[in-house]
């Protein structure tokens, strides 16, 4: 036994409660006088060696109470502050479980203490013998010593370990993951890399790949992870961080399924199995790509600084499944040397495009080449015929009547299945299409929608039943409100305590620009059979071109209770609504039907229609016809085709030579 050493750290805050003063002892003031953290493991570290050469000793291993704090103090604090730890803090006993080893008739490990494990052997435990700290030293010691004696001769041979750092890798679908070793991490800051999350859960042993970003549809980053770590005593210890932070945020923790990592980590694919096959590389994500661009560009731009591992082989190409290139691409580095490298060219030029480059992991990899760039797209041929799905004319309530109700702090990724099942029983009280969505300028949720009741006393029981109830792990705030309100609302206007702001433009934009939202159910009644749009459908010119049309019907098949569409959202300021709008095709024996009956052809020629693939997000009606600039058309086309308002139709019809539908 060597000699007994007490040294006080000085803590960050020096801000004690009352049950830390009687329970320690310290003061403010004794511990503003005291080391910092790195000088005291400094001064522990030499005296322990001055020790073990009076013992005439080499080597020595920690024996702790408990876990928490090597795992949950030492190594986080230490991260944090950016110095590093001597190699005996990553290896350790943990008293309580080598006592629970000797003595299995002992108490549980959780519910092991110093004073416990005395109590079990008969020691004597007077706590105010001895400084705060001092007596469970020597407790410990006392401790030891009775299972190191004859009657017990514990051996102690497996150390608990820490993990030096994270360790990449793939993950397959067909694995196994345990649902009590996942956690999910919310609020992380988007350029955040899987050593970033490996660092702020140091001292926890993260499974190797054990780090999924999770991505939105758009393929960017949406602020959370899901974490797998080695065993359910590693994931418990990191629900305890929930609320620490990263930077200067804080993140949330909560628990998750095997299912839900392996939906975002895993993979199946050759070609990327063979890409992460080299491990324990440094994966950069490069975004903004030319189309036409070649793995020889792509190494040109990186350059001989940052050299690729293995040349062509480590360049990773993401295409769509008929082999367009979609613009990103993933490369691998050997080292943090050449990855800090390949970084530094963020938002260079290669041919006429900037290039965004960011740090990445194996589960994004997997997330970006097969769960969005592999999936079918929303139209992948032209099958004839193509049918307009268009749902029965419907309109937003106004008034004064408070027959609506507005949902407020729902999760950005709630779709309109998650409101439909958030309100339960009241989903039966909804009017048809009755559910609007609000969207920010960026054309994203924003965390509020509104819905349409069939009456005041609906929306009023709503209102007062799910007000505060959870989705998703976040309450959601639940309001009754009038159509008008409602309106002011999804126009652009606030609505707020102070009550009612208008719009910032009370015209709506002459070209609107349109942003994919997300996909979802749109509840169509199953009994419905054809049904004939007239209000799209434009006025025949002449009998020829009537008679060569094909006929045009819209189908809702009586088989399927729910088709699923793509919603697009237009709005002039922030949005409104999102409309239902998608494309399914109509099988012979619905065309043949309707060929007998009375229609008029959407499109007086075959063939007059083109589809635009690739536009900018923020593309609208003005640029597309720019784009078509010099293309002759006919006026009587489109005046039936599209409801313009009269001043969306008089730019349409002033004197020019192209426009194009």
């Amino acid at each position: 036994v060597g000699t007994l050493h007490k040294s006080l750290v000085k803590a960050d805050n020096l801000d004690l409660s009352d049950q830390c003063r009687e329970a320690s002892g310290l003061t403010p003031e004794g511990l503003g006088k005291a080391e910092p953290l790195d000088r005291v493991l400094q001064q522990f570290s030499q005296l322990v060696s001055s020790d073990l050469k009076v013992l005439g000793r080499s080597s020595y291993t920690l024996c702790s109470d408990g876990q928490l704090l090597i795992r949950q103090v030492l190594h986080p604090e230490t991260s944090k502050k950016n110095f590093l730890l001597s190699d005996c803090f990553y290896s350790f006993y943990d008293l309580r479980k080598e006592f629970h080893t000797c003595y299995p008739s002992s108490a549980a490990v959780k519910d092991q203490t110093i004073k416990t494990m005395a109590e079990y052997l008969g020691l004597g435990t007077d706590e105010t013998e001895e400084d705060f700290g001092v007596w469970q030293v020597k407790t410990m010691v006392a401790i030891i010593f009775s299972m190191l004696s004859e009657s017990c001769n514990h051996i102690f041979t497996e150390p608990e370990t820490v993990k030096y750092k994270y360790e990449t890798g793939p993950c397959s679908k067909s694995e196994t993951v345990d649902s009590e070793t996942v956690i999910r991490a919310r609020g992380l800051p988007w350029q955040s890399s899987d050593q970033d999350i490996a660092r702020f859960f140091k001292g926890l042993n993260i499974a190797k790949g054990g780090v999924a970003l999770c991505l939105n549809a758009q393929g960017r980053r949406n602020g959370e992870a899901l974490v797998r770590f080695v065993n359910s005593e590693q994931r418990d210890l990191a629900l305890e961080r929930h609320k620490h932070h990263m930077g200067s945020r804080y993140i949330e923790v909560y628990k998750a399924t095997g299912e839900e990592f392996l939906k975002i980590a895993g993979g199946t694919s050759n070609e990327v199995a063979q890409f992460l096959s080299k491990e324990n590389q440094v994966i950069i994500r490069m975004r903004g790509l030319p189309f036409t661009a070649t793995q020889e560009d792509v190494l040109g731009f990186l350059g001989p600084e940052c050299p690729v591992t293995g040349g062509k082989e480590g360049l990773l190409f993401v295409k769509y499944p008929d082999g367009r290139p979609t613009g990103d691409a993933f490369v691998l580095f050997s080292c943090e040397e050449y990855a800090q490298n390949a970084l530094k060219k963020h938002k260079e030029i290669l041919g006429k495009r900037y290039i965004e480059l960011f740090r990445s992991t194996a589960a994004e990899v997997q997330q970006v080449v097969l769960n969005r760039y592999m999936s079918t797209p929303l139209i992948p041929t032209l099958p004839t015929p193509i049918i307009p799905v268009i749902p029965p004319p419907y309109t937003i309530a106004t008034g004064s009547i408070r027959d609506c109700v507005r949902l407020r702090g729902l999760p950005y990724t709630a779709g309109i299945d998650d409101i439909l099942e958030f309100m339960g029983d009241a989903t039966a009280d909804i009017k048809p299409h009755g559910v609007h969505m609000v969207l920010n300028q960026q054309g994203r949720p924003s965390g509020d929608a509104f819905i349409q009741m069939k009456s005041a006393d609906k929306a009023f029981l709503v209102a007062q039943k799910c007000h505060k109830k959870m989705m998703k792990d976040r309450y959601v705030e639940v309001f009754q409100c009038s159509g008008e309100e409602m309106n002011f609302v999804l126009m652009g206007g606030t609505l707020n305590r102070s009550g009612l702001s208008p719009p910032p433009c009370k015209l709506p934009c002459l070209s609107p620009p349109a942003y994919a939202a997300f996909q979802t159910a749109a509840v169509i009644p199953a009994e419905a059979a054809l049904y004939q749009p007239q209000a799209l459908l434009p006025a025949t010119r002449t009998p020829q071109a009537s008679a060569a049309a094909p006929p045009t019907v819209t189908y809702y098949p009586a088989q399927a209770a729910q088709l699923y569409m793509n919603y697009t959202a237009y709005y002039p300021s922030p949005p409104v609504s999102p409309t239902t709008v998608g494309y399914i095709a109509a099988p012979p024996g619905a065309v043949a039907a309707a060929a007998t009956a009375t229609h008029t052809p959407i499109l007086p020629q075959p063939g007059a229609l083109v589809r635009m693939q690739g536009l900018p997000y923020n593309t609208g009606m003005k640029e597309i016809l720019s784009f078509f600039q010099g293309y002759q058309y006919a006026p009587d086309d489109y005046n039936g085709l599209i409801q313009l308002s009269d001043q969306a139709r008089s730019v349409l019809q002033a004197p020019k030579e192209w426009v194009c539908l």
